[in-house]
């Protein structure tokens, strides 16, 4: 299968109840960093590495992201028209997003990560899919990735990282001395960064239930069947949770400092 055929699932349906400041009148893929929404800069990442083919999984607030991307043309492009001729449009100049291809899939308003997935079967080709969440941007090898998933045979690979702490950490000696401080280092373990890769059988491990957490019982299986690999990724990961991310994420575009620019 051609990476452009290959299917993006994006988990655009949560609350985001940590972000309230924006997410009261928008769902959270809708947040802006500079002037597109985060969901925008996720699809342009993986644009770059041949995959246009997104299908969206909604819930919270999801007639807004339909309208965005149904407006995304005439709100990117000069075009013209005759006004009582309206469906005449011509648009002048290509977008950099025109082999782009959405599907909008509504699965449900309480719906779990793993019910969404289930829920847009029907709309995904043949052959392994990718998997991510709706508000964190990377910039994860993507290629490197589906190259790993592919060596290694198995039903399902997970890309994780090391997250950092929220905090900072004081190393204190024997006798309980301080001897330096360490800002928000990273810490040991792994954790899930979404950009999943599937073969189809994962979705023998879900369900329609609302109540289908991914990250919970099928993963678990997963890994108990000896079917989850883990894709290391030691460069920048960085989810919209809070204000502050907001912030950080907002500073780091206007700054020309997003890592995650790879277009």
């Amino acid at each position: 299968m051609a990476q452009h055929e290959m299917a993006v699932v994006i988990l655009c349906g949560g609350q985001g109840t940590r972000l309230r400041e924006h997410t009261e009148s928008i769902p959270k893929p809708l947040v802006q960093i500079g002037e597109h929404p985060i969901l925008w800069h996720i699809m342009k990442h993986f644009q770059v590495h041949g995959l246009t083919n997104f299908v969206l999984c909604l819930g919270y607030k999801g007639e807004q992201i339909k309208s965005y991307v149904l407006d995304y043309r005439a709100m990117s492009r000069d075009f013209t028209l005759s006004l009582g001729r309206p469906d005449e449009l011509t648009f002048h100049s290509p977008l950099a997003e025109d082999d782009i291809k959405v599907t909008l899939a509504e699965t449900g308003p309480m719906s779990m990560t793993g019910s969404r997935i289930k829920r847009v079967e029907r709309y995904l080709p043949a052959g392994p899919f990718m998997v991510t969440y709706g508000d964190g941007v990377s910039d994860v090898d993507v290629s490197a990735l589906l190259r790993f998933h592919k060596s290694h045979g198995r039903l399902a690979t997970m890309t994780a990282i090391h997250p950092e702490s929220r905090f900072g950490v004081i190393e204190v000696d024997g006798e309980d001395r301080a001897m330096r401080f360490r800002e928000k280092p990273r810490i040991d373990g792994l954790v899930n960064a979404g950009f999943l890769v599937f073969e189809r059988g994962v979705l023998d491990y879900l369900s329609a239930d609302p109540s289908c957490v991914l990250e919970r019982e099928p993963l678990e299986r997963l890994a108990r069947d000896g079917q989850l690999m883990v894709y290391r990724h030691e460069g920048f990961f960085h989810t919209l949770d809070t204000y502050r991310d907001y912030l950080a994420l907002n500073a780091l575009w206007s700054e020309g400092r997003a890592p995650w620019r790879t277009w």
